[in-house]
Parts: C-alpha cells; structure tokens; sequence
C-alpha cells in the first residue's frame, strides 16, 4: 500500500513538472508496460525488485530537484523546451519510456544480464535498446574478459560464419533446448505473453553476431572455446606450474568448466570436470601448442627474471607453459655487484618446484641460436616468454605445490 502511493505521488509530481507540451513519440505509445503501474503487478522476485529499486533510484535522484521546487513555479525550461503544468494527466499515461533516453541509458546499464533480458522482453524500443553492443560489451568485459582471448573470438567468428540459422532457435517442432531454451528461461513468460506475438519469431532475438549472442553463447555451455588451463587433470603431479592450451565448455549451474585436452600422440583426447575459474586463463600469445614461439626477449634476460617456456615429452605431443626463472651460471657467486651472467651467451633457465638434483631442476639454452632443444628422455623445450606482468607472477606462485617436486 506504501509503495502504492509513493508510486501514484512521484507520478503526479513527474508529470505536473515535467510533460511536454509537444506530443509523444509513436514508440513511447505503442506499449505502457513499464508504467509505475506495471511494476505493482509483477511478482516480487529477486531480479523484478532488482529492475523496480535501480529505476526507481535512478529517476528520483536524477529529478529529485524538479521534485522539491516551489509549488508556486509553473514552469521552467528544460532541453524539451518550456513545459506547463497539465491537469489532464493520469497516472496509467506514466511510462518509463517517456524517460530522457539518456536517463534511460543510465537506468539499463545498472541492470545485470538477466535483468536486461526481461527488458527487452518489455516491447520493441525496450528490445532494440537492451539488445545493443555498448550494453553488453560491459558485460563481457566484466566476467570473460580474463579468459576469452583473440583465439576465442575468432572461433566464434568462424562460428556466426558457418551456422546457417540462428543458434537461439529449435526450428523443429519439438522442445526447446540449447541458448533458446535458456533465454526463455530467462525472460518471464508474464512479458512473452504481454509483448511478443510469438517466441518463433526471430527478429524477437539477438542477431547471430551480436555481443548479446556471444554472452550468452559462452553461458550455456554449447560453444566450445579455446583457452588454457593451469596444473591440468586436478593439479597432476606430472603438470605442476605448467598451463595448456583446451577447449572450454561452461557449466552454469556449478559455475565451473569442462575442459578437453589435444589428444597426446597416440592417447586419446582427455577430459577434466569441476576447472575453477582461478586455474584459468586466455592465452597469452597467439601460438598454435603445436607450434614453437618466436623467442624476442632471450638478449634482455638476466637472473631474477620469471619466464615460461614451451615444454613437450616428445615430438607428437602438443607443447605446453612451465612456469621458471632465469638464473645463474655454476661460475657465479650470485653477487649482484659481480654477476655477468646477462653478458653470456648461455642461459640458465630453474625450476625451483623440483628438489635440487632433480633432472627437471635445471636447463640450459642459447641466446643466439636458440630453437628447440632436448631429448626423448628429458623432452624438447621451445619458445621462451618474459613474465612482465605481477599479476602472473602472483598468479602462478598461488598455484606453487604445497611439498618439493623430484
């Protein structure tokens, strides 16, 4: 009841302050079903009161000083030019659509995801607006942003390429599964009936190639995308501090991925369930796991510094990223005031997980005429990177094995 009348006040008070005199677009007439009147019919859900409190907020604090001016002003101007107060108005004609579409702008992107999708499940201006590329690409940013790289993108592209529909769509007859059955769980079914004709109807959708279709493709967990994956097979002690390249598929409802590995020379492909999102990443370089990377950082390399180095057991098996230093040569002290190891054309290259005298310890590498180098019984270590970035070091130093590797 409280709420009721706050509703009918601020909507008195909007309208006596604020309506212009000029008559409202076809678009803003077409449907009233964000009226403050609708809010009062929708079930009380967590997302309804999440989309009901961020406009509610938004609008009154944005027009909070048009709410409290003297009753004696009968009018003041404004972008929309010289309003006048009006006793016509009642408060079935509010809508939230008659909003400033800047005041709007501001109200949806406060909106999480799914609060979006029961937007533009509103009518068609809602549609067009809470399916655009700015709104999302926040989204994006926010939660995929870590571990979707230039490769993920690219398999998407050549995905939009060479679907022949839309991957939103069941065109049988049967049930709906896949994104559109999970869109449509999204979107409450009180908006379907109220504003679409038809949920068969594609223009109701995101295109193909839109950011919203990308967002939501990585949600459901149909789209398999490339990134790597830290300590593969649940931490293996055979993995430890090492990152490869696998597909990723999402799981929504454990928050978590399946991951499937390149098959390793005459072993099948493997699988690993439960990844967490701290043991992933999007992968660094554009660098195929069956390709050496170009070294360019093998002259600037002194001790202290972090790398990560190609490594395979042998020639048929994809490479993958182990985490080490650079260190010093057996003729140095160590002593910073002495040291010339960064003068030497050989680099000393630790991995200080493994206990000392371990074969994994240490390896050796030429700055010069570096390519890959090793044996069947050691492995072949490739492409070196330089670590820049603290937030790597930090990274791969929270994944350090609790005991010393032999």
């Amino acid at each position: 009841m409280l709420f009721f009348l706050i509703t009918c006040c601020f909507s008195f008070i909007f309208f006596h302050k604020s309506l212009s005199i000029k008559p409202l677009p076809s678009w803003a007439r077409e449907v009233r079903l964000l009226s403050l009147w609708f809010w009062k019919d929708l079930p009380f859900s967590p997302i309804t009161k999440s989309i009901r409190n961020t406009i509610l907020g938004v609008v009154s604090s944005l027009f909070k000083p048009m709410m409290v001016m003297s009753p004696r002003k009968k009018s003041f101007n404004s972008k929309f030019g010289r309003v006048e107060p009006t006793t016509a108005t009642t408060t079935s004609d509010v809508s939230v659509l008659d909003l400033p579409d800047l005041v709007l702008e501001c109200i949806l992107e406060k909106l999480p995801p799914n609060g979006l999708c029961k937007m533009a499940s509103v009518c068609t201006s809602m549609r067009d607006m809470c399916m655009s590329d700015h709104l999302w690409e926040k989204h994006m940013r926010s939660k995929w942003a870590r571990i979707v790289g230039p490769a993920a993108y690219r398999e998407w592209q050549w995905h939009v390429l060479s679907s022949k529909g839309s991957i939103f769509f069941d065109n049988g007859q049967g049930k709906q599964n896949g994104l559109m059955g999970y869109i449509a769980r999204l979107w409450p079914v009180v908006l379907f009936r109220s504003s679409f004709s038809g949920i068969s109807n594609k223009k109701n959708f995101p295109p193909l190639d839109s950011i919203m279709s990308w967002y939501f493709a990585l949600e459901s967990g149909k789209f398999w995308f490339p990134a790597q994956v830290y300590n593969r097979e649940n931490g293996h002690v055979g993995f430890m501090l090492s990152c490869y390249d696998a597909e990723l598929s999402y799981d929504l409802q454990t928050d978590t991925f399946k991951a499937r590995y390149p098959p390793h020379g005459r072993r099948v492909s493997a699988t690993e369930t439960g990844v967490t999102w701290d043991r992933l990443r999007a992968p660094p370089i554009d660098t195929s796991p069956h390709d050496l990377h170009t070294s360019d950082c093998l002259n600037e390399l002194q001790p202290g510094d972090h790398i990560e180095i190609q490594w395979r057991r042998n020639k048929e098996f994809p490479y993958g990223w182990w985490y080490g230093v650079v260190g010093h040569l057996e003729t140095c002290d160590g002593n910073p005031n002495y040291c010339r190891c960064h003068e030497c054309d050989t680099l000393i290259l630790e991995f200080n997980q493994y206990t000392r005298g371990s074969r994994w310890r240490t390896t050796s590498v030429s700055r010069k005429d570096h390519r890959e180098e090793g044996n069947e019984s050691d492995g072949f270590y490739g492409g070196i990177r330089k670590i820049y970035s603290n937030e790597e070091i930090l990274t791969w130093k929270k994944l350090w094995p609790c005991e010393v590797l032999e």
